[in-house]
C-alpha cells in the first residue's frame, strides 16, 4: 500500500523506570526525559538525526522546571526548534498526540518529540529523609500551551465538605455502581479485587511496569500493614500507585519524513483517529454517579470514525487510577470485564506517574502493534473525576482514511446535569458515599444525597457507629434526613 506522505506514524518509543533505594542515586525527571528519548531513538534507528526534531512536546509534570523542552532542544542539537506545554491532567497525553496528528497531517511538521516524567518515588523518600532535592534550571516559556482549558477538579460545594481529592469521589462511585449492580458488599469487592487481580497479571508480562509481583484478588481487597485500607471500599492497592520514577518518550513523524530518516516500516505505528469530549464538571452535577455520557459519546464517536467495532479492538487501555474508573468505561463501551482491559497493568500496578501514565500506555500499545497482523488499539486517558475524557485508536497497519479527529462536547453539554444545594433540610436517600480511615480506623463518612425533587446535596459523618457501620452494610438507597448544618440521621 502506497502511504500518503503527510500520514502521522509513531516510529520510537522509550521507557525508563528510575528505582532507588537512596535518594542521592535518583535522576530528576530532566534526565529521565533525557534518557526516554535516547531509547526511542534507539529504538527507531534515528540516532544521529535527533537534530532534525522540529518541535519538542512535555507533558506538565510536578516539577519545578519551566520549559525542560528548551534544555533537551539543547541536549539533541536542534537549533530552530518549536517548544509545547500542556496544563495539567491525566487527558493531555492523548491530547498531545492527537493535536500532533493534526499538525503532521495538515502542517509542514515532520519530527516531533513527546516526552514527559515524574519522580513521586523520590519525592517521598526524600520528605521522609528530610532530604533536599535537587533540579537543573530549565527556563524560558513555551511557545504555546495544547489543551489550554482548565477547571478546578472539584466543585465548591465538594471542597466545603473537605472533598478535595480523588480518593473520596471515585469509591463513592465505586458503591454507587455496586447498588445499582444489585450486589452485596462481599460480592461486589470479590469482583472488583478480581477485575484488578487481571490488571495485576498483566502488569508481570510488562518489562516497564513499576510493579510486577504477584498479587492474588484477596491480598488486593485485604487489609493488612503492606495494604492498608485508603477510603471505603478501596484498599492501597486499588489505588493509583504515584510513587513511581517513571519517564517516557515518543518520536512522531510523517510518513515522508520516516522515509527519509530510512526509519524501519516495521516499526511504524499508526494513529487512526481522536475524539475528545467532557463530561458534566464534578461529581456534584453528574446525572449518575455509575455512568459517564461523555465517554459514552466519544467511545461511539470514535468506533464510528474508523468503522471498528469493540470484538476488533485487539488491544485495550482503559485510564484506571481507580476501580469504578475502569468499571464505568468498560460499561460504556460495552467491554467484558473478563477479558484484558489494560496493556501496562494500569496505574496502581503499571505505574501512576500523575499526568504521563498515558505516555506509557501509548508506548505499551505501540510495542504490542508491532508484533500484531492487522491490529487496533484502543487508549483512553481521563483528567479529573472521570470528567475530562481524550481516546485514540492506534492501528498497525496504514489507515484506509486520512488521521480523524472530533469533538463530541456540544452532544455532551445539551445532556441533563443535576442541581447541587448548597443546603437542605428534610427527607433525602443516599446514593453514594465513602469512608476515609485513620491507619485502619474508619473517621469520616462522605455521603451524596438525593432530594425527593432529585437534586442533590453532600453530608458528613464522623459519628464513629455510623462510619463504622458504612463500611460493613449497604448504606446506598437508605432513608435519611438532613438539616440544614449538613448533619444527617439515617432513618431505615
Amino acid at each position: 500500500m502506497d502511504i500518503p506522505e503527510r500520514t502521522p506514524v509513531l516510529v520510537g518509543i522509550g521507557q525508563v523506570l528510575n528505582r532507588i533505594e537512596d535518594v542521592r542515586d535518583a535522576l530528576e525527571p530532566l534526565e529521565m526525559m533525557w534518557q526516554a528519548t535516547q531509547r526511542a531513538a534507539e529504538d527507531c534507528n534515528l540516532d544521529g538525526h535527533l537534530s532534525h526534531v522540529q518541535s519538542i512536546r512535555v507533558v506538565r509534570g510536578m516539577w519545578p522546571y519551566q520549559n525542560p523542552g528548551l534544555a533537551l532542544a539543547e541536549k539533541i542539537g536542534a537549533k530552530k526548534v518549536e517548544t509545547v506545554g500542556t496544563l495539567i491532567g491525566g487527558n493531555q497525553n492523548q491530547a498531545m498526540i492527537n493535536e500532533t496528528s493534526l499538525e503532521i497531517l495538515h502542517k509542514d511538521l515532520d519530527l516531533v518529540l513527546v516526552t514527559g516524567a515524574e519522580n513521586g518515588n523520590t519525592t517521598t523518600k526524600a520528605r521522609k529523609h528530610g532530604a533536599q532535592l535537587e533540579y537543573s534550571e530549565a527556563k524560558g516559556t513555551y511557545d504555546r500551551i495544547v489543551g489550554a482549558e482548565q477547571q478546578p477538579e472539584h466543585h465548591p460545594l465538594e471542597v466545603a465538605k473537605g472533598i478535595r481529592r480523588a480518593i473520596q469521589v471515585y469509591p463513592m462511585y465505586d458503591n454507587a455502581i455496586r447498588y445499582h449492580r444489585n450486589e452485596s458488599l462481599k460480592e461486589h469487592i470479590e469482583r472488583v479485587s478480581e477485575l484488578w487481580s487481571r490488571f495485576n497479571d498483566v502488569a508481570q508480562s510488562n518489562p516497564n511496569a513499576w510493579v510486577r509481583q504477584d498479587m492474588s484478588a484477596k491480598e488486593i481487597r485485604t487489609p493488612s500493614a503492606f495494604n492498608r485500607p485508603i477510603s471505603f471500599p478501596y484498599t492501597k492497592f486499588m489505588n493509583a500507585n504515584m510513587s513511581v520514577n517513571m519517564g517516557a518518550a515518543l518520536i512522531m513523524a510523517s510518513a515522508k519524513k520516516a522515509r527519509e530518516l530510512g526509519i524501519p516500516r516495521e516499526k511504524w505505528v499508526y494513529p487512526l483517529a481522536g475524539v475528545k469530549g467532557y463530561d458534566h464538571f464534578s461529581a456534584s452535577v453528574r446525572e449518575e454517579f455509575y455512568t459517564s455520557p461523555g465517554i459514552r459519546k466519544v467511545g461511539s464517536k470514535l468506533l464510528e470514525m474508523t468503522d471498528t467495532q469493540v470484538e476488533d479492538l485487539n488491544f485495550v487501555d482503559l485510564y484506571s487510577c481507580f476501580p469504578s474508573a475502569v468499571q464505568v468505561a468498560a460499561k460504556e463501551y460495552g467491554l467484558s470485564e473478563q477479558r484484558p482491559l489494560t496493556v501496562t497493568g494500569g496505574l496502581t500496578f503499571g505505574g501512576g506517574p500523575l499526568n504521563n501514565y498515558v505516555m506509557h500506555s501509548i508506548a505499551r500499545t505501540v510495542e504490542l502493534l508491532r508484533d500484531t497482523t492487522n491490529g487496533k488499539g484502543l487508549v483512553t486517558a481521563n483528567g479529573g473525576n472521570i470528567y475530562k475524557h481524550v481516546h485514540g485508536l492506534y492501528g498497525s497497519e496504514p489507515p484506509s482514511k486520512p488521521f480523524q479527529f472530533a469533538s463530541v462536547q456540544d452532544e455532551i453539554d445539551e445532556l441533563p446535569s443535576r442541581e447541587v444545594l448548597a443546603t437542605y433540610s428534610g427527607d433525602a436517600t443516599i446514593e453514594g458515599y465513602t469512608v476515609m480511615y485513620d491507619g485502619f480506623d474508619p473517621s469520616i463518612g462522605h455521603i451524596a444525597c438525593r432530594t425527593p425533587t432529585g437534586d442533590r446535596t453532600w453530608a458528613n459523618t464522623t459519628d464513629s457507629e455510623l462510619v463504622q457501620g458504612m463500611t460493613q452494610e449497604e448504606f446506598c438507597g437508605r432513608p435519611v434526613r438532613l438539616n440544614s448544618e449538613g448533619n444527617l440521621q439515617v432513618l431505615g
